[in-house]
C-alpha cells in the first residue's frame, strides 16, 4: 500500500519544473507611464528596468513608496500593459494574465461563502488544467503543506489573518504556476505573526520549489527571505542596486540579530533613505558637527 504525504504534490510539481538554470523571468528595458487628468505630462512610474530571476530563485524588491515596486509586479502579472521593453516568463512574452503566474496580494481576497478547501479549489477551477480528482488531491496536499490540516471546512471569518494568508498561498500554489508573485502579503499582519509567517514561507517555498518575486517595504523581511534583493529608486522608478544575500539556508529568525545581517540592512536602508531624500519624501539628516 502506498502512503501519500502532504508534500507528494509539491515534490511532483518541483520535479516537473526541472532543474535547468534557465531564467524564469526576464525583463528588458521596461518602462511604464501613467496619465493623470488635468496634468500636461505623464507620471513615469518605471523607466528602463532590466532584471532576471532564475528558476527556483527567491527575489525581493524593496524601495521607497512610489518607486514602482507594485507597478512592476502588476506588469509581470499581466494586470497592466507596459509601454516599452519586454517581459518574458520562460522565454514567452507577457501580454496579459496567464496560467504560468499566480499572485498573492496584500489582502487574502478569499470568497467568504467558500470554505478553506473550496477557496483553494477556486483557482484550479478557473484554470481548468486538472481533473476533478486531481484538484481535490492538490487542494488537500497544499492545505496540509501550509499547515492548515483540520481547517478545511472553516470559512474565512473563522480564520485569523495569518491563516487566511495561508489559504491565499495554498490557492496560488495549487494552480502550479511557473512564478509566484507576492505583493506585501504580510503587511496587514501583526509584527509577531508576520515574523512567524516569514519563516513558514521559507519552509513552504523550499518544499514547493517555486520561483518567487516578493515585494515588500520591510528591509529585514527582504533579506531574511531572498537570494537576491533588488532596490528600486524613485522618480522615475528604476533599478538602483542589486544585493546578493550571503546567508546559508535554511535560515532561522535569530539571524536577523547577527552583526552581518544588521550591516546589510543598514547598507540597503542607506540607499532607500538617499532615494527618499532625493524625491522629497524626507529631509536629509544634518551633517555631524566637527570639533
Amino acid at each position: 500500500m502506498s502512503v501519500t504525504t502532504a508534500t507528494d504534490t509539491a515534490a511532483a510539481d518541483r520535479a516537473a519544473a526541472g532543474t535547468s538554470s534557465q531564467a524564469r523571468l526576464t525583463a528588458r528595458h521596461v518602462s511604464k507611464a501613467f496619465w493623470v487628468e488635468g496634468e500636461q505630462d505623464p507620471t513615469i512610474a518605471l523607466q528602463n528596468v532590466s532584471l532576471t530571476i532564475d528558476e527556483g530563485e527567491f527575489v525581493c524588491i524593496v524601495g521607497p513608496s512610489g518607486c514602482g515596486k507594485t507597478t512592476f509586479l502588476n506588469l509581470v502579472a499581466g494586470l497592466l500593459p507596459y509601454d516599452e521593453g519586454s517581459i518574458e516568463i520562460s522565454g514567452k512574452r507577457v501580454n496579459g494574465p496567464g496560467r504560468d503566474r499566480a499572485v498573492v496580494f496584500q489582502q487574502s481576497r478569499l470568497l467568504p461563502w467558500r470554505t478553506t478547501f473550496d477557496n483553494v479549489l477556486y483557482g484550479m477551477q478557473l484554470h481548468r488544467r486538472f481533473s476533478e480528482a486531481e484538484m481535490q488531491k492538490r487542494a488537500q496536499d497544499y492545505i496540509d503543506l501550509v499547515g492548515l490540516h483540520g481547517s478545511e471546512r472553516r470559512h474565512p471569518a473563522q480564520l485569523s489573518g495569518g491563516m487566511q494568508q495561508r489559504v491565499n498561498l495554498a490557492r496560488a500554489l495549487a494552480t502550479d504556476p511557473e512564478i509566484l508573485l507576492m505583493d506585501e502579503p504580510f503587511a496587514a499582519l501583526d509584527a509577531q505573526t508576520r515574523e512567524f509567517m516569514q519563516a513558514e514561507l521559507l519552509r513552504i517555498w523550499q518544499e514547493a520549489g517555486k520561483t518567487v518575486m516578493f515585494v515588500t517595504h520591510q528591509i529585514d523581511e527582504a533579506i531574511f527571505l531572498a537570494d537576491r534583493v533588488f532596490v528600486f529608486g524613485t522618480r522615475p522608478g528604476r533599478l538602483r542596486a542589486e544585493f546578493e544575500v550571503p546567508f546559508e539556508r535554511p535560515r532561522r529568525l535569530s539571524i536577523k540579530r547577527s552583526p552581518e545581517f544588521l550591516a546589510l540592512t543598514d547598507q540597503i536602508w542607506s540607499l532607500i533613505e538617499e532615494e527618499a531624500s532625493r524625491a522629497g519624501f524626507m529631509q536629509p539628516a544634518p551633517a555631524e558637527s566637527r570639533s
